[in-house]
């Protein structure tokens, strides 16, 4: 038990660094400068729409809203069997920027979303490509921002700031964030670790990789290298693997927060939260045996320090109470950071624990489900 506790304590140690890091050098979409250039590129904003008639209305308004001037909007209608192909059509009849198209039956190779990305790629004019989910919206400054940051990359992708209101939207929806801010510098998405010899960091680089499908965007070329969405026509969690594919090619994404500039809801009650992370969670994990370590890391560092907490105290256990201590409070103030810095409920992060039990117990079910074959299913798909 000591040395679990020892190791959790360096293990907080080190992603305290990490996410002390990213504070600084994970920058904000906001922040970038408008360039002052005579030809605007040409930008093709593209939106897959499955059912989303809460959420599309306001999406599209946010991007017809832009004011910079060369751009379209396409939006796809994957067949939706609500009201979203009625409100698209009534905002196509006055905007003449926005073209909305139906969607084709989907082949038995492909999955949903890149189907649909793949659909409106072949429809986009643009120089650059930028795919958004249908529940993100956005001030009307972020496209020229956009356009002015990938003047010097072949990609962009930009983390949401998650606008979360139910308590379990709270608890849960951080937690994404929190795992990559605390486990991953996000500067070594677009350049190598200096620190590494370059002998062995070519062979890691695939470790340092991270998107975020609700936002992303290729220069067309670079798009058109890798393939696009056809490269990764079966992958469930599709941006992760497009930002492989752009390291595979040598092409440099950046990574960009959304914090004051692009806006997500991505979930709005307690079964979507449910459904959505559990055709992606496993998913979202190299193999089996990294889900598995990071399963355990997670029980032995942030569960069973409480345990030994509440040990400590019962056995008048000096040791084991100021390292469960040590361990639990820097975890909370890890949180508590976070929540501070995308403007989320302080009083949640006292719950984190909580978040991890419920993390721990969809790894189970996505376990269950893997061994028997069962499929997640999500907006009436098997996914």
């Amino acid at each position: 038990m000591i040395l679990i506790l020892y190791a959790a304590l360096f293990f907080m140690m080190v992603t305290s660094i990490v996410l002390l890091r990213n504070r600084f050098q994970f920058e904000s979409i906001a922040n970038q400068s408008i360039t002052n250039v005579t030809t605007e590129p040409k930008i093709s904003i593209c939106i897959p729409a499955r059912n989303e008639e809460n959420v599309i209305s306001k999406c599209v308004k946010s991007i017809l809203s832009q004011n910079y001037s060369n751009f379209e909007v396409l939006v796809l209608d994957d067949n939706s069997d609500d009201k979203t192909p009625n409100i698209l059509q009534d905002l196509a009849l006055s905007h003449q920027q926005l073209h909305v198209f139906k969607g084709k039956a989907k082949p038995i190779e492909w999955l949903g979303k890149p189907w649909a990305c793949h659909q409106l790629s072949k429809k986009a004019n643009g120089d650059i490509l930028l795919f958004i989910d249908a529940d993100v919206w956005m001030t009307p400054d972020t496209i020229a921002k956009i356009v002015s940051k990938m003047d010097n990359y072949d990609a962009l992708t930009v983390w949401p700031e998650q606008k979360v209101y139910g308590f379990l939207e709270q608890l849960i929806v951080p937690t994404v964030y929190f795992a990559l801010l605390t486990l991953l510098p996000t500067i070594y998405v677009e350049r190598s670790p200096r620190w590494i010899p370059t002998f062995i960091s070519k062979h890691l680089d695939q470790k340092f990789v991270a998107a975020c499908g609700q936002c992303i965007a290729f220069k067309k070329s670079a798009y058109q290298t890798i393939n696009g969405h056809k490269s990764v026509k079966n992958e469930v969690v599709e941006d992760m693997e497009l930002a492989r594919k752009l390291k595979e090619h040598h092409l440099v994404l950046s990574m960009c927060n959304g914090i004051d500039t692009i806006y997500c809801r991505m979930y709005t009650s307690g079964s979507e939260i449910w459904q959505g992370f559990q055709k992606n969670f496993y998913a979202g994990f190299n193999n089996p045996f990294e889900f598995l370590l990071m399963a355990i890391i997670h029980f032995l560092f942030f569960l069973l320090p409480i345990a030994s907490l509440i040990m400590g105290i019962a056995q008048k256990n000096d040791t084991f109470f100021t390292l469960s201590v040590l361990i639990v409070a820097t975890y909370i103030t890890q949180r508590l950071v976070l929540n501070h810095w995308f403007k989320w409920n302080w009083w949640i992060a006292l719950l984190h624990p909580i978040s991890v039990i419920w993390f721990q117990c969809l790894g189970i079910k996505c376990i269950y489900n893997k061994l028997f074959r069962i499929k997640a299913v999500w907006k009436g798909r098997q996914v």
